[in-house]
């Protein structure tokens, strides 16, 4: 784990479960790492130190960060000079309890102690490696596990900037507000700041990011989300603009207008509904009405004709019938959401939900079957009526699947895959606008081929030669 010039090496790991608030949260980490002098790790057993930055929203995620602790107990049998930290909402919601039930755990700090952290991270920098404890790692074997915050050639071209922290909305089956607390909205000119330096750092596409975004206010000026959209789009240099994710009863028809009216704003609104039945949105403590939600996606498509809606969906709420399930379908059917995150409900300690009567396991698993099916077959729907046209998408660079292709995502944040045309990442990153023209549609996204690649969104294309195949060699 030494650094090239013989130094002692600081490398830390960090995997990241849940929303966006948490990818956000792991990447003030890792800025906080890199200035205390640490490089990243791929391989947690290549690490000084071990942060896991959890969830607690559904039970799956929650199950899957106890297993993580209990599997990164090999590394500290083999070195116990390496720290392992637990962070995040599973933190805060099980702060009380958490070192008992995982004793090996060095810290555990909950949302509201980034600071405490990255203040740690600086304080544990090895002033040597122990040679012996390294070998005793490198025998492990492989403790898999992605990790998360490693930039490639790519990275900097999506910014993602926190606007607002935590929510007071207290929906009957979500432990957010219990973990990350009520609302709290930073300084306009913290955030304008902080879009500056993502700007010049390359950023063509910028993220605002809030567990309910759109409820945003600055404490000094009493600007609303829609005036913060517009301060943001005012800067030099900004070429596209997106944020998730929004409320409901936040959705107003200024806002509606804002979206249709600055022309750096991506097409896409992410409105979770969660269900199309009022007595269960009232169980839930949802605080908007089936006909009210409509009327939202109603002015949006008055003043954002060309804007897609995304959603969240769950089934099987405590109390959900038949009816309220078909109620669910019929509004998808009406909305014609482009894309839908799906879920059985999952009971969160702590919460009012939780207490209620569930419904059983099998009745919410062929709920959520006859619900992906509607939503998939209008994600299909759309993906096929691109065939034909060309769009523009944003490198995200070698698709996962495929290496030797690239993925990209159009402005509707539907995913494109292209031969990558024997361009060099060198040249990708100068011009990192793919214009594709699409060729087949899927439920995921679609496939197309390249035809140019430009450095500004709205900038000049210049055009790729289509690959020519050789048709006697592929005989």
């Amino acid at each position: 784990m030494s650094s090239a010039n013989g130094a002692p090496g600081r490398r830390y790991f960090i995997h990241t479960f849940g929303c966006q608030m948490n990818e956000a949260d792991s990447r003030y980490i890792a800025d906080r790492a890199a200035s205390s002098g640490y490089e990243i790790a791929t391989d947690p057993a290549a690490a000084n130190v071990v942060v896991l930055n959890t969830c607690t929203v559904r039970d799956n995620a929650e199950r899957r960060a106890y297993g993580r602790m209990a599997h990164f107990k090999a590394l500290k049998t083999a070195d116990p000079a390496m720290k392992l930290v637990v962070c995040g909402c599973l933190a805060e919601q099980d702060r009380d309890r958490m070192q008992s039930l995982v004793p090996h755990l060095d810290a555990v700090f909950g949302t509201s102690e980034l600071v405490r952290l990255g203040d740690a991270l600086a304080a544990w920098r090895p002033d040597f490696v122990d040679d012996e404890a390294s070998e005793s790692r490198a025998v492990l074997r492989p403790l898999g596990g992605a990790a998360d915050c490693i930039a490639d050639a790519y990275s900097h071209l999506r910014a993602f900037v926190t606007v607002q922290r935590g929510c007071s909305y207290y929906c009957t089956f979500c432990i957010v507000p219990h973990v990350r607390g009520r609302f709290d909205h930073r300084p306009m000119g913290d955030i304008l700041a902080e879009v500056r330096v993502a700007l010049a750092a390359g950023a063509r596409e910028v993220t605002l990011v809030g567990q309910t975004v759109n409820a945003y206010r600055d404490g000094a000026s009493g600007a609303d989300f829609s005036d913060l959209l517009e301060s943001v789009a005012a800067l030099t240099g900004l070429e596209r603009l997106t944020f998730v994710t929004s409320h409901p009863k936040d959705f107003t028809e200024k806002l509606a207008r804002t979206l249709g009216a600055v022309p750096q704003l991506n097409p896409r609104l992410h409105l979770p509904v969660q269900s199309g039945s009022d007595a269960l949105l009232r169980r839930m403590n949802r605080k908007y009405t089936v006909a009210q939600y409509e009327e939202k996606i109603a002015w949006l498509r008055a003043y954002a004709p060309g804007c897609v809606v995304t959603t969240d969906l769950i089934v099987a709420f405590p109390g959900e019938s038949e009816a309220d399930f078909e109620a669910t379908l019929a509004l998808c059917e009406r909305i014609g959401f482009a894309q839908a995150f799906m879920f059985v409900y999952s009971p969160r300690r702590g919460t009012p939900a939780a207490l209620w009567e569930q419904i059983p396991a099998d009745v919410g698993g062929e709920r959520l079957r006859r619900l992906a099916d509607t939503v998939n077959r209008r994600m299909r729907g759309l993906h096929e009526g691109l065939v034909g046209s060309t769009v523009r998408a944003l490198i995200q660079g070698p698709s996962r699947k495929d290496p030797t292709k690239l993925a990209a995502k159009t402005l509707e944040n539907i995913t494109v895959v292209v031969p990558d045309a024997g361009l060099s990442e060198r040249e990708l990153v100068a011009r990192p606008w793919l214009e594709v023209r699409v060729d087949a549609g899927f439920t995921w996204g679609c496939t197309g081929t390249l035809r140019g690649i430009a450095e500004r969104f709205a900038g000049r294309v210049s055009p790729v030669a289509e690959p020519v195949y050789d048709l006697l060699a592929l005989r």
